[in-house]
């Protein structure tokens, strides 16, 4: 398989179909107090870098980062569509994202503790992310895992 990833600027519909497919999947599974996905006007945040994975002309996944400060940043909206799953996009775009992190020192992300949440989470652990106390604006959630990486 030979992706193409990209920096989107949210406009196709096949990106924003897949962005609601992801913000009903967080809602489904978190309680709406604990679901931190961002919806597409927050996403276009100067401080966001959103990329776009594709296969051909077929989407196969996105993610993004978003600028803390100086030398920290978030991993967000990380999403592949479940018929294209466990096929490498979501290791691509992660393994991307942590080398388009030049010059930050950390790389932190918040996902859910539900079931549904393992995969992602096994995929961080596996990149060398670590559990973490929350970080920024976030708080304490006995559904969130909060997970860090140092970058060289």
């Amino acid at each position: 398989m030979a992706l193409r990833i990209e920096i989107d600027d949210l406009s196709r519909p096949a990106v924003q179909a897949l962005l609601q497919e992801h913000l009903a999947d967080m809602h489904a599974q978190s309680p709406p107090e604990s679901v931190h996905a961002l919806d597409l006007d927050r996403l276009r945040h100067p401080d966001i870098t959103f990329w776009s994975v594709w296969d051909g002309d077929e989407l196969v996944g996105c993610g993004a980062v978003k600028r803390l400060d100086a030398t920290h940043g978030e991993l967000k909206s990380m999403r592949t569509p479940r018929a294209r799953r466990r096929r490498g996009a979501g290791r691509a775009i992660l393994a991307h994202a942590i080398a388009e992190a030049r010059g930050w020192t950390r790389l932190s992300l918040e996902t859910g503790t539900q079931p549904g949440f393992v995969p992602a989470r096994t995929l961080y652990a596996q990149a060398g992310f670590v559990e973490c106390g929350p970080f920024g604006d976030y708080r304490e959630d006995p559904h969130s895992v909060f997970m860090t990486l140092a970058l060289g």
